[in-house]
């Protein structure tokens, strides 16, 4: 035989020369949830290791995640139900936890990228991502929601807007709102093949966000689709997005790749909360191994062509120094 490709793992040494796919801190985005109030710190009983942290405390996780390397966070606010309602009006309000939590954050460590979540849900008295009539989401009419949250945040001092809620025309409208008001300077990462999944429901239940009523296939994607994520990518590339998201991620390696393989923009993955999960109870149980799974996970969504990767599992690899 001529050919013979296990002399290229004979050793660790040679191993580790031809590896194709690296994994490295700069690519990894911790999503941080908030909460309101003083010294509290709340553990998301379905995610297990992942809490709620009140500003005070979120100050001190991302001051112990920068000194692991770790400088690229995504918060999620858990408001209060009396605060919600129909017109999510809380998402913009000056004052507000959320924009307090983005200032904050800014203030003290300037050095820290910050990605904010724009959607109506965690402020909706519906639960639902756009605004609610006759049991119908409104697109156009949630657009000027948006377009007001996103600004809202980028005067906080964002650096990359994530719009999650999956309306038509939002890339272009919040582009052109943040432009107008001399914020042209900040990055948009949309998720731009956001699927009606079954992997939210941790998250949901830490933000306490799920939908009142129905449910969000009418402005999700459906599972079963891949060629109408070119469609949403083309729309959002030509609208001004700077990175495009695939979530989840881990039934959707496919389309991950489709879209790094079709378009020249950063491609990002979220790892979601069901995902962690239930990594997280095989773990636990001793059916699989922590270090080797967790890790396997997140190179197949760089080996599918993903560059930034939201993930709750980012503390953890550089706290016990996985990443090599």
């Amino acid at each position: 035989m001529l050919q013979r490709p296990r002399r290229n793992r004979k050793s660790a040494v040679i191993r580790d020369m031809i590896q194709e796919t690296r994994l490295d801190a700069s690519n990894l985005i911790f999503p941080l949830f908030i909460i309101d109030g003083n010294q509290q710190k709340t553990e998301v009983s379905s995610m297990p290791g992942i809490y709620r942290y009140s500003i005070d405390n979120l100050l001190r996780e991302v001051e112990s995640c920068l000194k692991l390397g770790l400088k690229s966070f995504d918060l999620f606010p858990n408001i209060e139900e009396s605060l919600k309602d129909k017109y999510a009006t809380e998402s913009y309000r000056d004052g507000s936890l959320y924009l307090r939590a983005i200032a904050e954050v800014k203030k003290n460590f300037p050095e820290a990228c910050v990605v904010t979540d724009v959607a109506m849900d965690p402020y909706s008295s519906d639960g639902h991502d756009g605004i609610v009539e006759n049991g119908e989401i409104l697109n156009d009419e949630t657009l000027d929601v948006l377009g007001k949250m996103a600004l809202a945040h980028a005067q906080a001092g964002a650096d990359i807007i994530a719009p999650s809620d999956m309306m038509d025309g939002r890339i272009g409208y919040i582009r052109e709102h943040l432009d107008q008001h001399g914020f042209s300077h900040v990055s948009l990462m949309s998720y731009t093949a956001k699927y009606a999944s079954a992997f939210y429901g941790p998250f949901r239940d830490a933000l306490g966000s799920a939908p009142k009523h129905g449910d969000k296939k009418t402005y999700q994607m459906n599972p079963a689709n891949s060629k109408e994520a070119l469609i949403e990518g083309q729309l959002d590339a030509a609208e001004g997005a700077d990175f495009l998201m695939v979530k989840p991620g881990l039934p959707y390696l496919d389309i991950i790749k489709l879209l790094a393989d079709n378009f020249d923009l950063p491609i990002a993955a979220y790892n979601v909360s069901g995902e962690y999960a239930m990594l997280k109870a095989a773990i636990q149980n001793g059916w699989l191994d922590a270090e080797r799974s967790i890790m396997e996970t997140l190179l197949s969504f760089r080996r599918a062509g993903a560059t930034a990767i939201l993930t709750y599992h980012a503390k953890e690899v550089l706290e016990k120094g996985w990443l090599k």
